[in-house]
């Protein structure tokens, strides 16, 4: 089979497509004063409108040196005290946030043309709190975490395999096992953007930003 070209695949694609995008009208004089109420509504809206996987997100970190890296992770809440997710601490995200600890995260829910960004401090919960978060979890994500080693170099996917299947004997046998290195972090944020795709390319974006009185507001050019 002749192989594709990129350049001929990337000039066939769309974006937001009749029929397969709504893209609704946002009235940023309309929303409510934290962004936290705002999130919420538009993660409600993402599920009901079928988005695949709308609680995953992008995860950005810089390390020790300010090279940025960048990650798909999932969200594990949003509440008042920031936007939550998990890893191990040795692993190369979470080293980055040790040197580090400064975040970004993108939402992007391509259903309903929207985007939210979240930029902020990161902190990492005390280990008794990060290991009920893990527990809570499936046996799946158990075994994942005592399987270890994440980001580390690995020899063969045999010996992947093999791990694997120890961890997930373990978990099974012992769901309450620890995790020592698992960590739940938070992201307090400091600016939260939420962007409105529009058909005429008149994209809505509003920008939420942390003072000492509370949130403020303001419009952004698309």
């Amino acid at each position: 089979m002749a192989q594709k070209d990129l350049h001929d695949m990337l000039r066939s694609l769309r974006v937001w497509a009749p029929g397969v995008t709504d893209l609704r009208p946002f009235d940023p004089d309309k929303a409510p004063p934290t962004p936290l109420h705002l999130f919420t509504t538009w993660f409600a809206e993402a599920v009901e409108a079928g988005q695949p996987e709308p609680h995953t997100m992008s995860l950005a970190t810089a390390d020790a040196d300010g090279r940025p890296d960048a990650r798909i992770v999932m969200m594990h809440g949003a509440d008042a005290d920031g936007w939550s997710f998990a890893s191990h601490a040795t692993s190369r995200k979470g080293q980055d946030l040790t040197a580090r600890p400064y975040a970004a995260l993108v939402f992007y829910w391509p259903v309903l043309g929207r985007q939210v960004r979240v930029r902020g401090t990161v902190t990492a919960a005390p280990s008794p709190e990060s290991q009920a978060d893990l527990h809570a979890r499936s046996t799946g994500a158990l075994a994942a975490a005592l399987t270890g080693r994440q980001s580390e170099e690995l020899a063969s996917l045999e010996e992947l395999r093999e791990v694997s299947l120890a961890a997930w004997e373990r978990a099974r046998d012992n769901p309450a096992e620890p995790s020592p290195t698992w960590t739940l972090y938070r992201l307090r944020p400091e600016a939260v953007e939420f962007f409105q795709g529009d058909p005429e390319r008149r994209h809505v974006r509003l920008e939420y930003r942390r003072t000492e009185f509370g949130w403020s507001r303001r419009l952004l050019w698309p």
